[in-house]
């Protein structure tokens, strides 16, 4: 992708809220001649009054020195119709979902693609990359800007632009630096401290309070505050150095970054150094123009094991989060120093709540987690003129990454403790080491044409796109650790196999190894006549590897035309400066019919499900046997194919004071990867054990409208007032799919996602039972599979967006930005857990079971401790919550020195203070209404963070 942003005389590129503009170096102070650029994809930019495509471009600003490991943090709430929610908090967690326009399949990856500088990148994580080190991010969302990337772009595409040096510009030397510090979020459950809870079992009967007296309770000493035993304040910093500098044909821009960032939650850490050096030439007659971007990244970081193991999130012993809230305030925290005295003080029973000691020895480190990346990617470019109408350009990359993860239960620790002593095991403890190491070639060549004449231009390409990529995994486990000589990491320590015992102490070791590849080629033009009106087209030929031959190959396309209205004569002395009507249709193909797990590459995800592989069975003695079918694969699989039309209208107007654009879309997609049903003469596959196989099966549609506005209220010399906010609305439908069952379904006819479940009405006053309604009755008993119906609620918000203001009063500035989402409804499974009467000997419960109700206490919406229908509650509305939010994202208010007080040798200094997630407005009653989950319990969720920092210009 040649990102050199080409706007006729353009000589100047900066930044107004959330658009790139392009200024001519002798109109510096003539608004009129200042033209937004768009940058699109390989070597195609336009300016905003000719671009025909749904895209917006997010600056520099909304993103530096923001205290995110990841820049798709910073973009929540900057773009219509990009939904971002952070699904993991912890420091350096790739587990962030990105939606571009609604999730485009059932069972696909929704991730967009991403593409740094022209070249794909085939991962989300984004932990080796530097947000300071970005120029520009551009999300493109219709067919007509997506259809250029082919089989990559049906869930819409991400376009990174890192900063380079300029043309003719002096040497420069910026630092930037932050420093602050984290918090836990609170939850609303309004958990019982010690006395309540020991009420609260007395009536119940069960645990340290049954049959106790007024005295005994109110005389108890133990009120152990289990949030402020378990967790800690973070922290943060970041440091920056960048140099820039350029000569008449040659400019250069170099940085080198540190972040760390310490969790809320012991153990968890995040360190991560880069370094980056972006290079720009060309020849003296400007017909050679060569680019060059080399980034280096390493990072470090400690996780919680619930991080890649999901199944922890609901275990009382393994998940801090969780205890923090149901670990029983009974309890002394100081009563056992280490994993000894805590198994031998009580063992595996943990009828009184002991499980939560466990966690404070998972918080000792004793459970380590460690997680290293070493990153390495460049690309370099190179575009010759033909002629002054014709360019061949060559961009190649390479894109290296080298992961390992050491994972272990030390043998001192509660837990290997427990599992070897209750398995008869004299040695406790495992030990396991993953190595990945994944390689991507990608090579573009196009041949572009760009001619005037007259009131016409025409500008067309073909491009040749191939990519190859490469990835090896080797795994060790070892269980059985002597703690005499064990130490985490170094491989020692390790106790001997026996052939006496096979089943135990025995190492087992794995090896994966994946080679895939894609190629397209493709064709573009671009007709424009007198600025007034234009056409653009998109012709792609793809070809995967995943499919089988027959299948291998797609065609997808797109067509867009604009009609620039403000240069028709009628609207001659009108208010608007710009004011453009454009619309598109195209089809683009999804290949990755398989989701991905996060931060993973979706090209190697899910190839037995379409051609069958092999797998080693076990055999005697625990020993690798014989090859064998592991999974009925499905050779006719092919592309998921995603057809979108959008209708929008871009404006400006009032002299530039106020700008926007509406978007209408309408996106199908056809071909589902989903389940096929088979019905055989004895009920079931023979081969498989089942009656389904996946294959292409279904259809979905996504609908939406969105709005982006700014206003610009004030431009005086002293202050300055700017407001802006966007807004996008999705419906998600099914069209056509299997039917299914459960509480959460996906069926035809039916809203994606969509909550099926019984209506909640609350208490039956007589007897203090739960109380439902099926089809207009009131019951305490239903059939959980047949009287189960759509409630119109999804999991997925149907409105998200973002609003803010942008100030500034001589040498003080003041930018807020408010994110929400709105429409979204998920089962709130903690609050579940706590109004759960029959874990009260183990666990605490909220306070308001003291508001139970009893033969004297009827005027009630808190459900009888001895209610006999409890489990039908699970399945009725009683816990479905709203998870909308309004949330304070970011708020900066900055200083900056004046001039005269700095001397020759700075620039510019400026000093801020900054807040992250300080306020949330929800009705959500957990740590964190943002993670895109159904349901959830005790994830690791966003932390509050305040920092302070300075930029300094040399």
């Amino acid at each position: 992708m040649n990102v050199k942003l080409r706007v006729l005389t353009a000589g100047v590129l900066f930044f107004t809220g959330q658009a790139v503009f392009a200024q001519k170096k002798d109109t510096a102070k003539n608004v009129k001649d200042i033209e937004e650029v768009v940058v699109l994809g390989y070597n195609k930019t336009s300016t905003k009054p000719k671009d025909v495509s749904a895209s917006v471009t997010v600056s520099a600003e909304k993103l530096e020195n923001r205290p995110n490991a990841s820049f798709l943090n910073s973009l929540q709430g900057e773009a219509p119709g990009l939904s971002i929610s952070s699904t993991s908090g912890s420091p350096g967690s790739s587990k962030i979902d990105v939606i571009i326009r609604g999730v485009s399949s059932l069972n696909a990856s929704s991730d967009p693609l991403y593409v740094i500088d022209g070249m794909i990148s085939n991962t989300v994580q984004f932990r080796n990359l530097n947000p300071n080190d970005i120029e520009t991010v551009s999300v493109l969302k219709d067919a007509q800007a997506t259809a250029i990337y082919g089989n990559r772009g049906a869930n819409g595409v991400i376009v990174i632009r890192t900063k380079q040096g300029k043309y003719g510009d002096r040497f420069t030397v910026s630092y930037n630096g932050t420093v602050g510090f984290s918090f836990l979020p609170t939850t609303d459950y309004n958990m019982a401290d010690s006395k309540q809870l020991l009420r609260i079992q007395r009536a119940y009967n069960n645990g340290l309070g049954a049959g106790k007296s007024d005295d005994f309770i109110n005389n108890y000493a133990i009120n152990t505050d289990w949030r402020k035993e378990l967790f800690r304040t973070g922290s943060t910093q970041a440091h920056d150095v960048s140099m820039a500098f350029g000569g008449e044909r040659v400019n250069n821009f170099t940085s080198i970054g540190y972040f760390e960032q310490t969790g809320t939650v012991p153990t968890t850490d995040f360190k991560r150094f880069t370094l980056r050096n972006n290079l720009n030439a060309k020849s003296k007659n400007n017909r050679f123009i060569f680019n060059s971007n080399m980034s280096l990244g390493y990072s470090k970081r400690h996780q919680l094991d619930q991080e890649t193991s999901t199944t922890i999130d609901n275990n009382v012993v393994q998940n801090p989060l969780l205890a923090g809230i149901t670990g029983t305030p009974l309890l002394d925290p100081n009563a056992y120093a280490n994993g000894y005295e805590m198994y031998n003080g009580f063992g595996t029973s943990f009828d009184d709540g002991q499980g939560v000691y466990s966690l404070l020895d998972v918080l000792r480190g004793n459970i380590p987690n460690e997680l290293t990346e070493t990153s390495a990617v460049a690309n370099f470019s190179a575009t010759y003129k033909l002629t002054d109408e014709l360019s061949v350009t060559n961009k190649s990359g390479i894109d290296y990454k080298y992961s390992t993860r050491n994972f272990a239960r030390a043998p001192w620790a509660y837990l290997a403790l427990a599992v070897a002593n209750t398995s008869g095991r004299e040695f406790p403890g495992i030990e396991s080491f993953t190595n990945s190491s994944e390689f991507n070639f990608n090579s573009i060549t196009s041949f572009n044409y760009n001619k005037q004449f007259g009131k016409h231009t025409i500008d067309a390409g073909v491009y040749f796109d191939y990519l190859k990529s490469h990835f090896k995994q080797t795994t060790q486990q070892q269980e059985g650790l002597n703690p005499l000589n064990w130490v985490f990491g170094a491989g020692s320590g390790y106790v001997d196999f026996n052939t006496n015992t096979p089943t135990i102490y025995r190492p087992t070791i794995g090896i994966l190894k994946r080679t895939v590849g894609t190629l397209a080629y493709f064709g573009t033009i671009d007709y424009d006549f007198d600025s007034k009106y234009g056409i653009s087209g998109t012709l792609r030929r793809d070809a995967t590897f995943r499919f089988t031959d027959d299948n291998k190959w797609g065609t997808f396309w797109s067509v867009g035309g604009r009609w620039n209205i403000d240069k028709e004569n009628f609207m001659e002395g009108s208010t608007f400066n710009m004011l453009k009507l454009r619309g598109s249709y195209g089809v683009i193909g999804n290949q990755n019919v398989i989701a991905a797990a996060y931060g993973t590459n979706p090209l190697y995800t899910g190839l037995n499900l379409i051609r069958n592989t092999l797998a080693l069975t076990t055999g005697y003695n625990q020993i690798n046997g014989a090859l064998g079918n592991s999974v009925l694969a499905n050779p006719l699989v092919q592309w998921e194919e995603v057809g979108q039309a959008n209708v929008g209208l871009d404006f400006r107007l009032l002299k530039n004071k106020l700008e926007g654009s509406v978007d209408v879309y309408s996106k199908t997609t056809r071909k589902l990867y989903n389940d096929i049903f088979y019905t055989y003469a004895v009920g079931s596959n023979p081969q498989t054990g089942n009656n389904t196989i996946k294959g292409n099966n279904g259809k979905l549609s996504n609908k939406g409208i969105e709005l982006m506005l700014k206003y610009n209220l004030i431009q005086g010399e002293k202050f300055k007032l700017s407001v802006y906010g966007n807004t996008a609305y999705n419906k998600g439908k099914v069209l056509e799919s299997n039917i299914t069952t459960g509480i959460l379904r996906n069926n035809p006819g039916n809203m994606i996602g969509e909550w099926f479940l019984v209506d909640y009405i609350g208490v039956n006053q007589a007897n203090g039972n739960l109380l439902f309604d099926v089809n207009g009755n009131q019951v305490e008993r239903y059939d959980v599979i047949n009287d189960l119906k759509g409630t119109g609620k999804s999991y997925l918000p149907k409105y998200t967006g973002g609003f803010g203001l942008n100030s500034s009063y001589k040498n003080f500035s003041l930018d807020v930005h408010f994110t929400y989402q709105a429409d979204v409804w998920r089962l709130d499974n903690q609050m579940d857990y706590v109004y759960d009467i029959t874990t009260v000997r183990r666990f605490n419960v909220t306070a308001d079971l003291l508001n139970a109700w009893t033969p004297t206490n009827t005027n009630t919406n808190v459900p009888s401790l001895l209610m006999t229908n409890q489990t039908f509650g699970d399945t009725s509305t009683r816990f479905l919550k709203d998870a909308s939010f309004i949330r304070m994202k970011n708020v900066v208010l900055g200083y900056s020195v004046p001039k005269e007080m700095l001397g020759d040798n700075i620039k510019g200094i400026k000093v801020f203070l900054q807040g992250e997630n300080l306020l949330t407005f929800t009705k959500w009653r957990g740590y964190d209404p943002e993670p895109l989950f159904a349901q959830s319990t005790s994830v690791y969720p966003n932390m509050r963070t305040a920092t302070l920092g300075v930029n300094i210009d040399f």
